[in-house]
Order: structure tokens, then C-alpha cells, then sequence
């Protein structure tokens, strides 16, 4: 029996709406766009959709909760819904090498949800295709593409830019910036001009992702006055687009992104999301920005619980990554996603990044079924240690060239300058006369190996797959455990993010069924996904 701490109220209505029994009273709680009227008639516990409160003392049942229609529409930012077009303040973030595939982009975009294509890692000419493919199936959107920052490659991302612009991509989702450079701005400032009657429009927008405050600042505030002059210098934008760019922030939404897969300082969204969201107000109340930017929350939002404690914080709309990967549209190999789909909250670990390798910084990987993160780690040791290839002791190279490489070094070292030859021949020039650096591109042929092994499934080099992931994965098993979300086969992104926002609107409805003082039974605090 549910027991109340609120003062007697009544319900007044149709007796034959009352619902008995623990699954017809989930089924009011659900029916969303409805009221919903928890109530005890005689000792028992019903729920109706029907009726309302009323003031007969004598009539009618006990009322011990009145709630509001409350559906997943209704979480997050409405602006942000209406700049992109979209049902829901929800986003699938960008997972690199196309993980975040053409298929997953246009599966949620004519759904109308937000989706980014993970274009961090690709050569030009596999972007372009991607551009081709996605615009070709959604032509009016919605949809984004990556642009990560590349210290180390910089000529990928002024490519990328340069697609970005030449195809008028209109939403750019920028990840792992350091610090801002000439491209996300030329970029920026490119898409601004003025309308008929004075006003900014911004043409090209940007969701900025980051995970620390001061990278955060640079992106809430207007572009660097040095570095538009200088692409005004270089031609690339026009006086005017300097001059806008100089009233505007450097991005229309900030992702914060706490412990999450891949790039990450492991931040919990509890204490960073409030410290950007603060960051934010501070800036807008200082620059008053005519549209403020808004934040989202991204970076262990597994399980409805976590999207709304992210929107309870304030999170304008969530980001979703990890919980993507092992669905089928994913580009991903099955055996990928079947260990995803087992893992554990704790079934991960950090490693050393291909991208950023010589700087140090790591990215957060699935340590289950793959010895990838403690080779990785072993590689920037020894990178750390030596000044080249030629200083390796002999049996260290020989131990990783049997076990890691399976080749012989200087041959890897043949394929790497082909490659780079073709992909970023500015890497060849500083590695000319520097064999530490020789050392490193050799050393990120299998840190970027491993990765397209993972997505193509590379017989053979299944514990050298680098799976990006957080421990968003590991609450999102064990949520869907024992529903049809269950296999990997059954996962598509539509249904995932369709049962976190449906499930964190429920339990939004529940919450506030909580906030009248009327405890909730076990049996309804959660939602479990059933098939749409």
C-alpha cells in the first residue's frame, strides 16, 4: 500500500477510468502527453489519465499525487530544438573514423534528431563522400560533422574546413581544441553577414565540445582580434566578417563533455556541467550576446536517470557517444559491438591517443577483450625513453615487432611515409632530420591502425582493437539487460535514443509524484524499453 504525507485532497471523476494492478497503473504513468492522478479508493492503490481534483470532502477517492503532461519534448532547451530543427533537445556526438557513420547521421536525421559524423581521422576524399552522401539524403538536415583539432596535422583540419565551407556545411561540432586556431574560426567567421535590416545572421554554427574552463572562455567569447586579422590579411574572410566576428561568440552551443569515450579529462558532469553553465552566465551578462549560447551535458548520459540529471542540472540538451557504437548503424564491426555490449561500468581504461600521441594525452578505451590499452601504453614509454628507432634495445624491438607490429620496423616506417605522403606530406619534412619523430609516426601506425581494425573487424587483430568508450556503456548494459536491447542486433540509435528520452521524461513524471510527498513503489520508479 503507498503511504502519503500530504494533507487529505480528493479526486473527482469517472470511476471506470480508475486503473487496478501494477501494469495497467505503469500504462497511465506512461501515457506522457496525459495528466496522471495517482489515488486510494477503498485501500487500494489506482491511476487515471481522467478526471482532476476536486472538492467534495465526502465523493470521489483519496488524491495522493496530481501530475502535469510532461513528455520528452518538453526536457531541455526549446531554442535549441528550433535552431536545428528538431523533436528533442538530443544529439549522437561525433565518434572519429566514421564510428559516427553516414548510416547512423541519416537513421536519426529523418527522425528529425541531431547527428555528427565522425569525420576526425578520414582523408579528404573520404569526407567528401560522406558530405555527398549525407546532404543527398537530408537535404534540408538535420545533421553536423566533426572538426577535431589536429596540433599535430594541422592540414587535415584547414582541409576539412575547406570542405566544410566549399559544401556550405551549416553546423560543425569541434572537439578537443586546445586552444581556438585561424580554422574553427575562419570557419565562424565565414558564415556571418548582416540581414535587411542590420541584424547578424550566423551561417555557420558551432557546437563547441569541450571539458575545461578555459577552453570553455574562449569559445563563449568573440574570436581573437590578431588572428582575424590575419585571416583578413590572408584573404580568407572579408572586413566586414572580421568586424561581425568581433560581436559574436565563437560558438552557438557548448557541450560540456565529462567522463566520456575517447577524448576526455574524466571530469564528473555533476561538478563541471554547473561550472560552465556559471562561466556562461558570466560572459552574457558582461557581453549580452542578442542569443545566449547554450549548454549542453554529454559524457556518461547512459540510462534515462543520467539524461535527466543532466537536464535537471540545466543542460540545455545531451550528448550521446559511447551507447551508439554498439548499434548497428554504427561503423563498427559486430565482434565491436558484442563486447560492447557486455561491458561493465568498470570495463574501461585510458591510453595513449593517435592523434596528440607526442603530447601525451590519452584517450578512454574498452580495456575488455583487447590488449590494446597496456601496448599503447608500452609504445609511449618507450618513445618516451629512446631517441629513435635505431636506439631501441635490441630486444625491445624485436618483442614489439613480434607482438605488436608483426612486422619488421623499418618496413612499417615504408607504409607510414606512403601514407603521409598522401594524407599530410608536412609530417615527412619535420620528420626528416628528426628520428624521435620518425619513432612517433611509426609508433601511431598501430595507434591508428587499431582503430579501423575495430570498425573493419580485422580477423586476426581482435586484441589489438582500439574501442573508444566510456563508462556510459556499462549503464547502458545494465539498464536494458533482460529487455530486447539486450543483443547488440536489436540496438538501433533511433530506438536508444528515442527509450533515453521517453524513460527520462517518465521519470521526470515520477520525480514530481515524489516532490508531492508521495513515496513511489519500486515497480514504477524505472522504465524499462519495450519495442516501439
Amino acid at each position: 500500500m503507498i503511504e502519503t504525507a500530504t494533507e487529505m485532497r480528493r479526486w473527482v471523476g469517472p470511476a471506470d477510468t480508475l486503473a487496478f494492478g501494477a501494469e495497467a497503473i505503469r500504462a497511465c504513468l506512461l501515457r506522457l502527453a496525459e495528466p496522471c492522478y495517482l489515488v486510494r479508493i477503498d485501500g487500494r492503490l489506482a491511476a487515471t489519465n481522467a478526471g482532476g481534483p476536486g472538492d467534495d470532502p465526502v465523493g470521489g477517492a483519496e488524491l495522493l499525487a496530481a501530475v502535469a503532461p510532461i513528455g520528452p519534448e518538453r526536457l531541455g532547451s526549446a531554442a535549441f530544438r528550433a535552431a536545428y530543427g528538431l523533436r528533442y533537445a538530443y544529439a549522437a556526438g561525433a565518434m572519429a573514423n566514421g564510428i559516427a557513420s553516414e548510416e547512423l547521421v541519416i537513421a536519426l536525421g529523418q527522425q528529425r534528431l541531431l547527428a555528427s559524423f565522425g569525420a576526425a581521422g578520414l582523408v579528404p576524399a573520404r569526407l567528401e563522400a560522406a558530405i555527398n552522401r549525407i546532404q543527398s539524403a537530408l537535404p534540408h538536415g538535420p545533421y553536423a560533422f566533426n572538426l577535431i583539432h589536429s596540433p599535430s596535422e594541422e592540414a587535415i583540419e584547414r582541409r576539412g574546413v575547406d570542405l566544410y565551407l566549399r559544401y556550405a556545411i551549416r553546423t560543425i561540432e569541434a572537439s578537443a581544441f586546445l586552444s581556438l586556431t585561424p580554422h574553427v574560426v575562419r570557419y565562424r567567421a565565414a558564415g556571418l553577414s548582416l540581414d535587411p535590416s542590420g541584424a547578424i545572421v550566423i551561417g555557420n554554427r558551432v557546437i563547441a565540445k569541450v571539458s575545461r574552463r578555459e577552453v570553455a572562455e574562449q569559445f563563449l567569447r568573440p574570436a581573437p582580434a590578431a588572428m582575424l586579422a590575419q585571416l583578413v590579411a590572408g584573404g580568407q574572410i572579408t572586413t566586414q566578417q572580421a568586424e561581425l566576428a568581433a560581436r559574436v561568440p565563437m560558438c552557438d552551443d557548448l557541450t560540456v563533455e565529462a567522463d566520456s569515450g575517447g577524448h576526455t579529462d574524466n571530469r564528473p558532469l555533476v561538478a563541471l556541467l554547473p561550472t560552465l553553465i556559471n562561466l556562461r552566465d558570466t560572459i552574457q551578462a558582461e557581453l549580452r550576446y542578442n542569443r545566449p549560447v547554450r549548454v549542453g551535458a554529454a559524457g556518461g548520459i547512459g540510462t534515462p536517470e543520467a539524461a535527466l540529471a543532466a537536464y535537471s542540472m540545466g543542460a540545455d540538451y545531451i550528448v550521446t557517444g559511447s551507447v551508439n557504437q554498439s548499434c548497428r548503424e554504427a561503423g563498427a564491426s559486430a565482434h565491436t559491438r558484442e563486447i560492447l555490449a557486455q561491458a561493465d561500468v568498470a570495463d574501461v581504461m585510458m591510453a595513449p591517443a593517435a592523434d596528440m600521441f607526442e603530447m601525451g594525452v590519452k584517450v578512454q578505451v574498452l580495456k575488455k577483450g583487447t590488449l590494446f590499452p597496456v601496448r599503447a601504453q608500452k609504445l609511449y614509454e618507450l618513445y618516451r625513453a629512446y631517441n629513435g628507432i635505431e636506439a631501441l634495445p635490441a630486444e625491445e624491438r624485436a618483442t614489439i615487432e613480434r607482438q605488436i607490429f608483426r612486422r619488421d620496423l623499418d618496413e612499417i616506417w615504408e607504409g607510414t611515409r606512403a601514407y603521409f605522403a598522401e594524407r599530410d606530406p608536412e609530417q615527412l619534412e619535420r620528420a626528416a632530420e628528426n628520428p624521435r619523430r620518425r619513432m612517433a609516426l611509426v609508433f601511431r601506425w598501430y595507434l591508428g591502425l587499431s582503430s579501423r581494425w575495430s570498425n573493419a573487424g580485422e580477423a586476426g587483430r581482435e586484441l589489438d582493437y582500439q574501442i573508444w568508450c566510456g563508462p556510459a556503456i556499462g549503464s547502458f548494459n545494465s539498464w536494458e539487460r533482460v529487455t530486447y536491447l539486450e543483443s547488440a542486433a536489436n540496438r538501433s540509435v533511433v530506438d536508444v535514443a528515442e527509450h533515453l528520452m521517453l524513460g527520462a521524461a517518465y521519470l521526470a513524471r515520477i520525480q514530481q509524484i515524489r516532490i508531492q510527498g508521495t513515496p513511489v513503489p519500486p515497480q514504477f520508479a524505472h522504465y524499462v524499453p519495450q519495442p516501439r
